[in-house]
């Protein structure tokens, strides 16, 4: 796959060029044209089937688009928080063995992404009585482990009050602060998200507007 050369501050870190997605005969996506630059925060709002997970997997290159190319930095690393984590809630695991999912981390590495997202105390919690901001916040911390370029989040506070809405995406500033990461999220929070991203992006099969 092509590759881009980091470097810069704003660096461009993923360039879609013409892409587009389709499932069948129905295209998804078409004519997407998008850059995701170094230390921005990029949200992408739309209504349902408007193509808003197809870009967010585009983007992480777990699909492959029909036509158009992804290019991407070299070496770059992702983190990725999911909408949802489908659990059985007999399997034991607790906050800090979920941390470990799917390799091992050091107590030391585990220490600073629990610092960075609040969940130290909870540690010795089973996931399954986790609240949802709580789970989210595990979630998070396991995704910037590795100090992503870019962490990628798919509807990260569906099912949180509007205060517990709002107070994720205040982490979500903080870790792009403290990390020095862009940040990709799909969200329906329209009431929050204009305060909380840099660039607003409003799809529907197509990039309507910026």
């Amino acid at each position: 796959m092509p590759k881009l050369s980091k470097g810069g501050i704003m660096s461009v870190l993923i360039t879609l060029q013409d892409v587009t997605v389709q499932y069948g005969a129905s295209p998804v996506l078409e004519h997407v044209n998008l850059k995701i630059k170094h230390g921005e925060i990029v949200t992408i709002v739309g209504p349902n089937g408007s193509g808003k997970s197809s870009l967010l997997r585009v983007l992480t290159g777990a699909l492959a688009p029909r036509t158009g190319t992804r290019l991407h930095a070299a070496g770059l690393k992702i983190g990725y928080v999911p909408q949802k984590l489908m659990l059985d809630h007999t399997f034991p695991i607790t906050v800090r063995r979920l941390l470990d999912v799917p390799w091992p981390i050091s107590t030391k590495d585990a220490q600073a992404v629990s610092e960075l997202t609040g969940i130290s105390q909870l540690w010795d919690q089973q996931i399954s009585t986790l609240s949802g901001g709580q789970l989210q916040r595990a979630l998070l911390a396991r995704a910037i482990v590795g100090r992503p370029d870019i962490l990628m989040l798919d509807e990260p506070t569906q099912g949180l009050d509007q205060p517990g809405a709002a107070a994720f995406y205040q982490l979500i500033a903080d870790l792009r602060d403290a990390l020095g990461c862009a940040v990709i999220m799909v969200s329906h929070d329209l009431h929050v998200v204009m305060s909380a991203s840099d660039r607003v992006i409003c799809l529907n099969g197509h990039i309507c507007c910026e």
